[in-house]
């Protein structure tokens, strides 16, 4: 779809209300999306710092203002994103945010590894939206050949607290035959950001995506996270970790698209949330006719500190197979009162006792993500959010 039919489709769907089921839970009242500056006004600076401390091969910076390329390993397609065949062919103009994206971005990043191409150290891209009250549409497009072996880092960030801005993204990951693909997505936008995303991957024949999500920053919006197992004994590890507080609402929403037999899925996202902070996980396995030998897990744990934050879990089977293994589970529970007073009776001030239980509820989600450096910056990140007193 070109950007004048994809620019035609936004103007004719409405924006998302809660009377349809993937939007009952998250309000978007107050919102309007033409209310924000496009792309390509001037704004601020780019915020220096960053969630992580690692050695990188390739480094790419994105705001309003453009892409800029820092660095790119020698061997591989580092660049700007142009036209491609493969572009919108997973993330597409099927709703009122895709279609946006479709028809409005300007900035994007093409990463192209060649067959049997091994990256010691990860790639790295920051998404920084600078303008206030401006739009920041961002688009990526991952293409891991036959055998390829990498880490792409993506960060958002905002170049101010409280900077008001609307964030749209669309990414697509194409891992092929045998490759391997880390993909870590750090979202830490401004309180006062929307940020509505789609990342949709294709895995091929006895490939592996391990995928991080992190969500900690953003005012309000959804995220889409679909991973379709496409060839056979393709695998997909997918890990979220997430703390929303203050008046925050986070919405992920996840789908595991199992097409090929002897294929491996296996979701889970936890939560932690206080003040008066909502959340919403959304997750779907669907497995196909000839997907037999499906093995498929999805959960969704959340942790409440406080007694008027809340979270919605909301997760569904689609089998379509009669011999697969597919399972799931979705808990909710406020902290324990007797650990916590344990921790206190032992010296422990109530923000240590808090920090140490939200520290051992994450921690075996920390223990799926394979690179430490980014293991360690969720752990900080989460552990961060409890109030020191």
């Amino acid at each position: 779809m070109d950007r004048t039919d994809a620019a035609a489709r936004y103007e004719n769907l409405a924006l998302p209300d809660t009377s349809q089921e993937a939007w009952r839970f998250t309000d978007l009242s107050g919102f309007d999306p033409d209310s924000f500056g496009r792309n390509g006004q001037v704004g601020g600076h780019s915020p220096d710092t960053s969630m992580l401390d690692i050695e990188l091969a390739g480094v790419a910076v994105v705001s309003e203002d453009g892409i800029d390329v820092e660095r790119a390993p020698d061997g591989i397609t580092f660049e700007p994103l142009a036209d491609h065949e493969r572009l919108g062919t997973l993330v597409g103009a099927d709703d009122k945010f895709t279609a946006h994206n479709a028809a409005g971005w300007q900035h994007g990043l093409l990463v192209h590894v060649p067959k049997d191409i091994v990256l010691e150290q990860p790639l790295y891209v920051r998404i920084a939206n600078t303008t206030e009250d401006g739009a920041l549409f961002w688009r990526l497009l991952i293409i891991a050949e036959e055998g390829a072996r990498f880490s792409l880092i993506e960060e958002y960030a905002s170049s101010a607290p409280d900077l008001h801005g609307y964030t749209n993204a669309a990414v697509e990951l194409f891992v092929e035959q045998g490759a391997k693909l880390e993909y870590v997505s750090l979202q830490n936008l401004s309180r006062e950001t929307w940020h509505f995303a789609t990342h949709h991957a294709r895995v091929e024949r006895d490939a592996e995506l391990d995928w991080v999500a992190g969500g900690f920053g953003s005012k309000k919006g959804k995220t889409r996270i679909q991973n379709d197992l496409a060839g056979q004994g393709a695998t997909s590890r997918v890990t979220g970790a997430y703390f929303a507080d203050g008046s925050q609402h986070l919405d992920y929403d996840t789908f595991q698209e199992h097409i090929a037999p002897n294929t491996t899925s296996d979701f889970a996202f936890k939560g932690a949330l206080r003040d008066t902070a909502t959340t919403v996980w959304r997750g779907m396995i669907r497995v196909e006719r000839e997907a037999q030998k499906t093995n498929a897990y999805q959960e969704n744990r959340n942790l409440l500190l406080s007694r008027d934050a809340h979270a919605d879990s909301i997760p569904g089977l689609e089998i379509l197979a009669n011999d697969v293994r597919c399972t799931h589970g979705a808990t909710l529970g406020q902290v324990d009162r007797e650990q916590l007073f344990y921790l206190m009776a032992r010296g422990l001030s109530r923000a240590e006792a808090e920090r140490l239980i939200v520290r051992g509820f994450f921690q075996d989600v920390l223990d799926r993500i394979e690179l430490e450096p980014v293991r360690e910056a969720l752990a900080d990140a989460l552990e961060a959010r409890i109030p020191s007193a």
